[in-house]
């Protein structure tokens, strides 16, 4: 995925493919020092569960391009990555209480 950079902080995704808008949200969760418990609590925006929502029916029904295909796996990797995130987020509380 080629990468796309903000000119302003504020700048909004909203041209920005749905998987980009998934990173982001992950980058500005940390970007802004989440605590562990916000961490554990994240979940991705609506607009980004319906879109992973979408590809997984399309692909449910043998329906997806190379590109939509390329995309889903890309959602699945965001979601592995957050998982051990927030496994490790469970663990600092663990050792913190």
């Amino acid at each position: 995925m080629k990468r796309e950079t903000l000119t302003q902080p504020n700048q909004t995704f909203i041209n920005f493919p749905a998987e980009r808008k998934s990173y982001d949200e992950i980058v500005d969760l940390f970007a802004r020092g989440a605590s562990p418990a916000e961490i554990i609590a994240f979940s991705p925006s609506n607009e980004t569960q319906a879109r992973v929502r979408e590809l997984l029916d399309r692909n449910a029904a043998d329906e997806l391009t190379e590109a939509e295909a390329a995309e889903l796996e890309c959602f699945g990797e965001v979601e592995h990555f957050m998982q051990l995130i927030k496994i490790r987020a469970r663990e600092y509380l663990k050792t913190k209480t």
